[in-house]
Order: structure tokens, then sequence, then C-alpha cells
């Protein structure tokens, strides 16, 4: 019986292994010749220094000569990108990968549980309801109707709390710039007109009446999509009313460009709004709703710090903060005097950078440590009921209910575990599988360990490796360097079918937890900010250093990857050690420093990064790294693509052209430099299935043709 079985097994492995394919990269690849890019005159002073900026024109996104501009580098791009022999096979590898049922964690409004499912590869998920749990599960919402190209999203959903109205917002093309829909939950029929010119805002219901959302003055001055963005304001919208007659409750011309955001408890007793000028910190204020007009509070006068009321009980606010605690804490306070002196701790700060929720009477604190999920249980007096116990070391999301809730959902995932979904038990602490994940992927085939490397300056940064088990440690193995380092945001293990391309061929993936980020909280951050920006470079080429001297890739098999923040990470590794990575992948990256807060609201992000308008030392730091300014004429650059969108009007497209052309003109090497520009799509919310999969097949397919990589179908 063992025999014939070790035969069986034995004889599948050996048609297997037949069955596979081998395709070797392109020999030699055509590579047209680079757009001629006209150089204007445009030169700027800062502090005497004269800057000169012959590429200015293409910040023009609606211009004829920029359009034909696109048009012709894209034609570069795809010519190259056709050439190698191995797109198509990875293209439809990734199509086979994604094509699987995915789901969300449920949740309930009113007397129907919601969840989204996408059936495998359409463009948008759609939301799913089911009344009870035997009830018939039908569509509720199907994005995929909203346009006939997919390239139109849901982009934010409120449900009023007897669940019976509906508003949800819809982006066109990936903008900001959303619309507002509001319709009632039984029959979906739309009530009243759709909101229009609505930006960087959440929807709050305040009983049936209507609902609070914010948004800017459309820009004066430039297009909708690059022009700056100033006034956000807080409006509350009642139903069956027109948009001008929206009632403005918080903004005004004496307070330009706050990020301005409005939400209530879920007693919907206060109405709590924050106000920040800069992506960290910012003012708290809280309104009595059971009060006819009763005054707007300041709780928080100042922006230095973040605070967010997380629950109350009738006059007892739950708020947490990183006032004199950097990685966190929730303290208690009565609103009718919630000045930060009377605050009282209720769960102190620990080593751990606390991200709280609440759910079913219950206060859930999530930690991160060292970049990963600690998740425990307290009750309302602040006692310690449980450390929740996790499938695995990874990241969760979730833990949050409504306070009557006996149950919730959460998800789990990590490099190496794909996205799972678990029901809670709140009373008992018991976890369940609620949803397995149905990708081809098997994860006891791989690996994924964290290091901890050490920077320029001595610090210790960590690093999860991932990888196949067995990997020889020869330096030939292809691998993809990942970073973000800023903003406060952190980096914690995330599941990507579109990596299990790199990791079945044999390819490390790497993600360093760079300072700017928020994984060790305040102090974190603050070390990778203004003038320690360059902290986050160096962290992320020390990370390099390491993978290449531990012998898991040498730099002709390295490339480097980042998007937004980390789109500027690339562009500044990639000029200052161009010769440590063979690849490089800036995706709709900040990449003109000196004038990133002329555009949309990149004024906000000056926390982090100070602007060339602040002083002479602020400018002469910025334009040293900057990495549109950063090129220099007859560098050797690593293999580039780089990646942005028409629509994208976070991080305006003007960036990614004006370096892309500066970079073909400096460029003194045989390696391909290339940008590729999609179009009707944004920053990257709510772009298209279809969409995302070409992108990622071009990405894979570059990496290995440009690092010698064969692919094994």
């Amino acid at each position: 019986m063992n025999k014939n079985v070790n035969i069986l097994v034995l004889a599948t492995l050996v048609t297997a292994c037949q069955n596979q394919k081998t395709i070797d990269p392109a020999p030699a690849i055509t590579l047209l010749p680079y757009p001629e890019t006209r150089k204007g005159d445009v030169v700027t002073n800062h502090f005497g220094v004269p800057v000169p900026d012959p590429y200015r024109w293409l910040e023009n996104d609606t211009a004829a000569d920029t359009k034909t501009w696109v048009d012709a580098e894209n034609e570069v791009t795809n010519n190259y990108l056709k050439q190698i022999p191995y797109r198509d096979a990875i293209y439809k590898r990734l199509e086979r990968l994604w094509n699987y049922e995915k789901f969300s964690a449920p949740f309930r409004e009113g007397d129907y549980t919601y969840f989204y499912k996408n059936d495998g590869l359409q463009n948008q998920s759609v939301l799913y309801r089911q009344k009870g749990e035997d009830g018939e599960v039908e569509v509720f919402l199907d994005p995929n109707k909203f346009s006939t190209d997919g390239t139109t999203s849901l982009a934010g959903i409120a449900f009023s709390k007897d669940g019976s109205l509906v508003a949800y917002q819809i982006s066109e093309g990936g903008s900001d710039w959303t619309k507002v829909v509001a319709i009632r939950a039984d029959d979906k029929t739309v009530i009243g007109d759709t909101l229009v010119d609505v930006k960087f805002s959440g929807l709050a219901w305040r009983g049936n009446e209507g609902f609070y959302y914010s948004s800017y003055d459309k820009p004066k001055d430039g297009s909708t999509l690059s022009g700056i963005t100033d006034q956000h304001k807080l409006y509350f919208h009642r139903l069956n009313t027109p948009q001008n007659e929206d009632i403005l409750i918080f903004g005004a011309s004496s307070t330009p460009r706050r990020y301005v955001g409005g939400y209530l408890t879920e007693d919907e007793r206060f109405l709590v709004i924050s106000a920040a000028n800069t992506t960290s910190g910012g003012e708290l204020y809280i309104q009595d709703l059971s009060k006819p007009e009763s005054p707007i509070v300041n709780v928080v006068d100042n922006f230095e710090k973040d605070h967010a009321v997380i629950d109350n009980d009738g006059n007892k606010l739950f708020i947490y903060t990183n006032l004199n605690a950097p990685n966190g804490k929730i303290v208690t306070v009565n609103a009718e005097d919630p000045r930060p002196e009377k605050w009282v701790d209720l769960i102190a700060e620990t080593d751990n950078v606390l991200s709280p929720r609440t759910g079913g009477g219950k206060l859930f604190a999530h930690y991160l440590k060292d970049a990963t999920s600690l998740v425990q249980q307290y009750d309302r007096t602040g006692k310690l009921e449980r450390t929740i116990e996790l499938p695995d070391v990874g990241s969760v999301g979730g833990f949050g209910a409504k306070a009557e809730d006996k149950e919730l959902y959460y998800s789990f995932t990590s490099y190496v575990y794909p996205p799972t979904i678990f029901k809670y038990d709140i009373a008992s602490g018991k976890s369940t599988l609620y949803k397995a994940s149905g990708v081809d992927f098997d994860p006891t085939q791989y690996e994924s360990k964290q290091v901890f490397y050490t920077s320029k300056d001595g610090t210790e940064v960590p690093m999860i490796i991932t990888h196949k088990k067995g990997l020889e440690l020869d330096g030939n193995n292809p691998t993809l360097l990942y970073g973000y380092g800023g903003f406060n945001i952190s980096l914690t293990p995330s599941f990507s079918t579109s990596n299990i391309i790199l990791l079945e061929q044999g390819g490390v993936y790497a993600v360093a937890n760079l300072r700017g980020g928020g994984e060790y909280g305040e102090k974190w951050h603050l070390a990778g900010t203004k003038l320690q920006k360059q902290n986050v470079f160096d962290d992320f080429i020390a990370a390099a250093e390491y993978l290449i001297s531990e012998k898991y890739t040498l730099p002709e098999k390295l490339g480097i990857a980042g998007g937004s923040n980390g789109g500027l990470l690339v562009g500044a590794a990639m000029t200052q050690r161009p010769e440590l990575f063979k690849v490089a992948f800036p995706a709709v990256g900040v990449m003109d420093m000196l004038r990133y807060h002329k555009f949309t609201a990149g004024a906000g992000w000056a926390y982090d990064y100070g602007t060339a308008d602040d002083n002479e030392e602020m400018f002469r730091y910025l334009y040293a790294y900057s990495p549109y300014h950063a090129l220099r004429e007859g560098t050797a650059y690593p293999a580039t693509l780089v990646t942005t969108a028409d629509h994208d009007d976070r991080v305006v497209p003007a960036h990614s052209f004006k370096f892309a052309a500066r970079l073909q003109a400096y460029h003194a090497g045989s390696n391909p430099v290339l940008i590729r520009i999609e179009t009707k799509a944004g920053h990257g919310a709510g772009k298209p299935t279809a969409m995302v999969i070409a992108e990622q097949a071009d990405k894979w397919a570059f990496l290995f043709q440009n690092t010698g990589t064969p692919y094994v179908e």
C-alpha cells in the first residue's frame, strides 16, 4: 500500500515538472526613443538660489501638449512591456489567482446584516444584505453598475442609527472629489438631489433628519484636479433640501487649510468635530445635541497632539489621546468641563502603540508590538479582562461593534496568512472561523520572519522578510524591498495576492518599518520628519544593504517600491544610491519637494516635510533630497517604471511627469527609464480589478526582465 502511494506521488510530481514551462527573459528589447520633452525657461529664486524648472509646463494637466506628451510616453512604455516574453503569462496567472470569492466581515444595520463580496474578477466589490441568519441574500448596492468600465467606485457609506436610511459616496475615475446619494434602505429609492463637490469626508447621520459631511470650496485657480483646495468645512444636509441650503456647522475663511471632520457618538448625543491643519495633531470640539441651540465647545485648542472621542456614557466621555503619552492612552472626562486638565487616565500608556475600538460595552485596545498586532479587552472601568488569542503573528482589523452587540467580527492576515474572518464572542473571548480565504496559496510552503538591522546612525529598524522555505542564501534571488516611512502610518503584515507571483518564483519580499511611520509611536514618527527626513532614506538604504550582506540578494537582483510618500522614498533612494538597486518602482510619488504644497491639499503635508517657503535651512534641506532636483546629468540610474494616473488629485501626476522627463534627459545607462500613466484612475482607491491586475503584471514582468529572472509557468 505504502509503495503504491509513493509511486503515485512520484508520478504526480514527475508529471507536474514535465508540465512546467520556463520562459527566459528577452535577450534584448528594442527601446523606442524617449519623447523629446521640450524645456521651458522657468527659474524660481529661493533665498538667492536660482532653481531651474524646465518642465513646469507639465503641471498643466488639462493642456493639449501635456496630453500629447502622456500619449507619447505611454507608447514608449507599452512598446517596451509588450516585448517581455512572459508578460502575458504573468497576467494570466494573476487572473487565476485573483479569481476567487472575497468577503468582508459582516456588519449589522437595522434588521439586516450587510457584507461585501467580490465573485472573483469583478471590478468593484458588491454590497449584499441578509435579514437574520436564514434570510435570502440580496444585492443591496452594486458599484459595477455605476459605470460601464468599472472606474466609478463606492467611496464610503453610512447608515442611520435605525438602519432605514443610507448615504453613500461615489468616486469617478479615482478622484478624491465625490458625490453623495441618499436612499431609503427598504426599497432603495433615492431621496432628494445628489450632493456634489464633496472631498475628504465622512458621513454621519443625525437621527433621520439628515447627515453631516465635509468639503472644500472648489479651487478658484488651476484645474479641479490640481488646484489648491482651501476652506475645508463641515456641513449639515437636511434631507429633501437643496445642497445650497446646507447649514455650515464649522469652518470659515478665518480658519484656512484645515482638515475638518464630524461624527456622532453612538447614542447621537454628541457631535464630535476634529480640525487639523496638517496630517498629524488637531483641535477637538464637541456639541451636545440633546440641548437645543447648544454651543460648540472647544476641548483641545491646539494642533500639537492627536485626540478623538471614542465613546460616551451619558456625560462621561472616553477620549483617545497621545497628549503626554506618545504611544497613546485612553482618558475619561465630564463633558460639562472637558478640558485636558480634567482628564483622568483610564487605560495608561504602554510601550506599545495604541489604537482603540469599542463594541459590546467593552474597550478593545489594539496595540502594535514591533509592527504586529496585540489586542486586549477592557471593561468600562479600565479593568483588563483578557489578552485576546490571535491565530498567529500578524495584523488584525476590526474589533468594532455596536454597544448592544454580543459578538463581533475581525480579520487576521500576515504576509503568508491570507485574510481570514473570525467571529468573536465578547463574553467568553472565544474566536471561531467565519470565512477562510479561497486564494490559491499554500502557506506551509513559505516563511515570514522579522529581523532587526542597524541604520546609518545606529538605530535598530525592524524588517519582515518573506520567501519560500529552504531558500538558498546565495545572493541570486530576485528581491523586492518595500517601504513608506511617513505620516505616522504603520506598515503591518498583510497578505498580497499579487506578491504570490514573486514568492512562487523563488523571490524575496521585504518590508522595512522605517522611521517616519507610526510603528513605535510619536517619537518614531517625528524622527523621520522635516530636518530629520533623511533618516527615512538612510533606514531604507540600510535595509537594502542588509539584504545584500545577508546574501538574500545582490544589487543586480534588487528592486525597490513604494507609493505616494513611499514614491518619494524610492525617488530619494535611487537618486542617492543609484548603484545599489537594479529596479525602481516609484508610484504616485511626491517628487518635487519645492512645490508639493502648491497643489490640492498638499499644504497639509508640511508637518512631515516642511516647505521651501519656511526658511532658508528648510529650503536647502528639501532641495538636496527632492527627487526631481536630485537627478544628476550623466548618471546611470536603475531600470525605473514610474507609475501615476491622470485623475490623481492627491499627489498630482505632475510630480511623476516632471521626474520622468528629467530622468530620461539625464540618464546615461542602458536601463530603461519609463513612465506608465493610467487613464481614468486616481491615487489608488477604487481602482477596478482589471486595471490592478494589468498594472501588477507589468510590474512583475519589468522586475523579472531587468533582474534576468526566468519565469516558470
